[in-house]
């Protein structure tokens, strides 16, 4: 049996909390810290890699990449504005669009969480 720190009581060595007054009675060693340590400090994404992952998301949407009309071969036209397509029929390509747009997304929020600040 131990005793409690605040009153005095005799408790059962399982006893975490006095019966009587409600202190803990648990070992120092036992109870978790509550100040924060340097190794617990919070992390947080890289806003700068956040932002610039916009700015380039942005940039894509406003200049996707063209392809020929389904009329002709298949072929890359390049990346031009979206209201100057380099043909008369050009269409957007749905499939480099999406592919661009994933990647972008997916690399930005890993290099964010990569290059994470401690605060």
């Amino acid at each position: 049996m131990k005793p409690c720190p605040a009153c005095g009581r005799a408790l059962p060595e399982i006893n975490r909390y006095c019966t009587q007054c409600g202190a803990s009675v648990a070992d120092s060693a036992d109870r978790p810290s509550t100040s924060p340590t340097p190794d617990s400090a919070r992390e947080q994404l890289n806003l700068n890699i956040l932002y610039g992952m916009v700015t380039v998301l942005i940039v894509s949407l406003v200049m996707p990449p063209w392809e020929t009309p389904p009329s002709q071969p298949a072929a890359f036209l390049g990346f031009h504005f979206i209201l100057s397509p380099p043909q008369p029929d050009a269409i957007v390509s749905r499939l480099l669009l999406t592919i661009e747009l994933t990647t972008t997304a997916i690399a930005g929020l890993y290099l964010s969480f990569l290059f994470r600040e401690k605060r």
